[in-house]
């Protein structure tokens, strides 16, 4: 019998306490929807403008390391070195975030669209194709996060290719040779002596000399070795692989783009819950405690912005 008492007052007590949840719960609803309905949609706003500003950032990055990570493959291929570059690098080489930030500049713009609209559907859209780039990015990022350990005998394996530089057949890797050692300002691979020791040349190319103009290699070897750069490509091609300035801005943009997204998504769900409220029927509004006590403190979010 007391067992049954028991029950009896706990089964009242969780339906009083249920019935004041809900009270709170709809009041709480009807303040946000009047007070913070018009700062969310200008909060969701921006930050899907931003969404599209960073995608265009990267966009920009990607396109502009991509001269010099071509001419880092070219040196680099079949060694080590080019595994790494390919894994470093792996978001401009392989076109993953080139197509998803293709793919968010127009999802950005349909954010932008549903939240001036207050349009259910495209929201969810919206939200769905946020959630779906989010996953992509993060399996991406997973994929290229461990990066095989280098050493100097995969700098040192660059020299072999040396001999190939000026023939006719591999004009190519004479053109990316000549680029590489004339923007990072270096030499041979460890030093200019290199093309001395690899090669059947007897002073560097030109494009080792600090002032270039032709024939300036033989003149620096014959009289002013300081003409040349004394620094050699392999140490900056391996700097370049790890910790370029350009590679650390991609990936912070990275970073801040994910951000914006989680950001974005939480904010347009809060979006969807307002407006999925404001159009309950009437019938289901009439029947909530709260609304039933006393005036409405509701306002649609529509008429809200319109005014």
């Amino acid at each position: 019998m007391c067992l049954c008492v028991c029950v009896y007052v706990c089964v009242c007590v969780c339906v009083c306490v249920r019935e004041r949840a809900c009270e709170m719960f709809d009041i709480l609803t009807c303040y946000f929807r009047h007070r913070n309905g018009s700062v969310c949609v200008c909060v969701c706003v921006c930050v899907s403008v931003s969404l599209q500003l960073m995608s265009a950032c990267i966009l920009g990055v990607a396109a502009w390391i991509r001269d010099s990570l071509n001419a880092v493959l070219t040196l680099t291929a079949h060694t080590r070195l080019e595994e790494a570059a390919v894994l470093t690098f792996a978001p401009v080489v392989h076109p993953v975030l080139v197509v998803v930030c293709c793919f968010l500049l127009m999802v950005a713009m349909l954010g932008v669209c549903g939240t001036l609209r207050c349009d259910l559907a495209m929201l969810s859209w919206y939200f769905g194709s946020l959630l779906v780039i989010l996953c992509v990015e993060l399996a991406s990022a997973l994929w290229t996060y461990e990066q095989p350990p280098l050493q100097r005998s995969d700098i040192l394996s660059l020299k072999f290719r040396m001999a190939n530089f000026g023939l006719r057949q591999h004009q190519w890797l004479t053109h990316t040779w000549n680029t590489f050692q004339t923007e990072f300002e270096c030499c041979g691979v460890i030093y200019f002596t290199d093309w001395l020791e690899m090669t059947e040349r007897e002073w560097p190319p030109d494009s080792c000399c600090s002032n270039q103009y032709p024939g300036c290699a033989r003149r620096a070897h014959q009289h002013d070795l300081s003409d040349l750069h004394q620094e050699g490509c392999g140490p900056k091609l391996l700097s370049f692989i790890r910790s370029s300035a350009p590679l650390q801005l991609l990936r912070f943009l990275g970073v801040a783009l994910g951000v914006a997204q989680i950001l974005a998504m939480a904010l347009t769900l809060t979006l969807l819950w307002t407006l999925s409220y404001g159009r309950r029927g009437p019938k289901e509004r009439a029947g909530s405690p709260a609304l039933s006590r006393g005036p409405s403190v509701e306002l649609p979010l529509q008429a809200e912005l319109g005014s």
